[in-house]
């Protein structure tokens, strides 16, 4: 279970209403963590919060999008009167997979602005009362896409690698202040995002990874930062960091034109 003691009492889940968010929430709510989540569409984020609920937390609902410049402002409004001792940045999806020179610059900054931008005002804001306390967590959720370029995700895959190198650097300055800092590290999940755009889960030699359990094994191991490569997909993620940078974009494009096979 996760620490109440030094992450509680309330905890912020950004991408919250379901796939590994909602996991996230319903584990830490089973943990005694009250909750506020955060997500687009109501109707998803109710039905998350409800589930929680039902575990005896408090929780907290704000429908809002992430790529409205004021959403933060709305956020922060509305946990003003609660103690965050545990952040979750779990919003950085890939809202623009098209051809780099094909595509207005306007639609990829909606990328950089939910995986960059936004979780950089959201982990500002509440991880500077964690310092002022001395305790806390920041979880920001990442992905194998940062560990290589690749087709269609020439700014999603930037943005992830943004992410963990700065969750590294996070992890540093914190360290004195006791706040646990981690990067956990996706590969392909089964949420129903993922679904809803119809990956080939059965495309061979990838690993398919269930929500609920890369949300328990991110928990477990929120004090093992920086980074936390989750659901047996370390042995990848070395393999996509060798020096050899041409050999392992090739090599990645190839499975990733299976997994997205009939996507485009």
């Amino acid at each position: 279970m996760t620490d109440l003691t030094k992450y509680g009492p309330w905890a912020v889940i950004a991408g919250g209403s379901e796939g590994v968010g909602a996991e996230f929430a319903h584990q830490l709510a089973q943990s005694g963590f009250n909750l506020v989540l955060i997500a687009r569409k109501p109707g998803p984020l109710e039905a998350t919060a409800q589930r929680c609920r039902e575990t005896g937390a408090e929780v907290r609902t704000v429908a809002v999008d992430l790529l409205d410049p004021q959403s933060v402002s709305h956020i922060t409004a509305q946990t003003s009167d609660v103690e965050v001792g545990l952040l979750i940045y779990n919003a950085g999806a890939s809202t623009c997979n098209e051809l780099f020179l094909e595509t207005d610059l306007s639609e990829f900054q909606k990328v950089t602005d939910l995986n960059v931008t936004r979780m950089l005002e959201i982990v500002q804001h509440y991880g500077r009362p964690m310092a002022a306390r001395g305790r806390g967590g920041i979880m920001i959720v990442g992905s194998l896409s940062g560990y290589m370029g690749a087709w269609r995700h020439t700014i999603y895959a930037g943005a992830k690698a943004f992410s963990r190198i700065f969750a590294e650097s996070l992890w540093l300055e914190l360290r004195e202040h006791n706040i646990d800092v981690l990067e956990l590290v996706l590969g392909v999940t089964r949420t129903p995002a993922m679904e809803r755009i119809g990956l080939n889960f059965d495309a061979p030699g990838i690993v398919v990874n269930e929500p609920a359990e890369v949300a328990a094994e991110g928990l477990s191991h929120l004090g093992d930062g920086p980074v936390w490569v989750a659901g047996g997909n370390g042995p990848q993620a070395l393999a996509n960091s060798a020096p050899d940078r041409s050999r392992v974009v090739l090599e990645t494009h190839e499975a990733i034109k299976a997994l997205i096979a009939g996507v485009h």
